[in-house]
């Protein structure tokens, strides 16, 4: 499968590339962002092609990874898969509801494969912690806590415009979200939600399980605070969910694997563009009980 890259910022550089440079099933074709200076650098790094123009990328890959904020990458994700491509997308899908659902939509009339990249997901030992905690009842409630320090280490992506913007609740929201649906099934309602210091939001989630969960997300914890913890309580007493010790490269190469295996059996993953579009739904809905409570 011939793919291309849509993005050339820290991610794209330290993530997509290499494991799209490392695959074994994938042919890396080409490199488009909205710096073509950049787009030059990271594909002569990689030994491909810099395209200045999106649609010429587009009609000469069979899929697209992107590596791109959440509203350039719905609107370049519709443009794809109207050309045919096959999608390897980032969280969060989009950056509102309606751009997410014309994301499905597109992918659903051109019928092309769709895989969102939630990290956690794509990693061996904490997604078989959620197949099996996803096969026990009785779960009672949850507590997910996304602590990042971004905004007070020294992180590549600090200077982020749309992470600034859109905060935590956006940026690992979706790491979260991707955890605790597959287990406790899907969001009834946002029961509550209030700000905490800097861009810290907590959140309380009613599951249609039964279940509650309470959400701790941010990006400005203090760096010895950083932590990512996922607790559940219930008839089977206690899980947590157990750290990861591999970085994002090999769990992407990983979602392309999803990407080739969804596109040749015709078949949807479990984290698609549709999924993708209910973790945007669910952020959406926070984000206006945020609002309410800063008026």
């Amino acid at each position: 499968m011939r793919i291309g890259l849509l993005g050339t910022g820290p991610w794209a550089r330290t993530v997509h590339a290499p494991a799209l440079s490392g695959h074994g099933d994938l042919r890396f074709t080409g490199v488009w962002g909205r710096r073509p200076d950049a787009a030059k650098d990271l594909a002569e790094r990689h030994g491909v092609r810099a395209y200045d123009d999106v649609d010429t990328l587009l009609a000469d890959v069979d899929a697209v990874a992107v590596a791109l904020p959440p509203q350039v990458q719905a609107d370049l994700a519709v443009r794809a898969a109207r050309a045919g491509c096959h999608l390897l997308l980032d969280k969060p899908l989009a950056a509102t509801v309606p751009q997410g659902r014309a994301v499905v939509e597109a992918v659903r009339e051109a019928g092309v494969a769709s895989v969102v990249f939630f990290t956690t997901r794509f990693q061996p030992g904490p997604a078989a912690w959620i197949r099996e905690q996803a096969g026990r009842e009785g779960w009672f409630t949850a507590r997910a806590q996304w602590l990042g320090a971004v905004f007070t280490g020294d992180s590549p992506f600090a200077a982020s415009p749309w992470r600034r913007e859109k905060g935590a609740l956006w940026d690992v929201g979706p790491h979260a979200l991707s955890v605790l649906l597959p287990v406790l099934g899907d969001v009834r309602g946002v029961a509550a939600a209030a700000h905490g210091p800097g861009d810290t939001v907590h959140v309380v989630l009613d599951h249609a399980g039964g279940a509650s969960s309470t959400l701790t997300l941010s990006l400005t914890a203090p760096p010895a605070a950083a932590e990512v913890a996922v607790e559940l309580r219930g008839e089977a007493g206690v899980a947590v969910l157990p750290e990861s010790p591999e970085g994002a490269v090999p769990a992407f190469g990983r979602a392309a694997d999803a990407l080739l295996a969804a596109a040749r059996a015709g078949l949807p993953h479990p984290c698609d563009a549709a999924f993708g579009l209910r973790v945007t739904e669910i952020l959406a809905a926070a984000e206006r009980l945020l609002s309410r409570g800063t008026d």
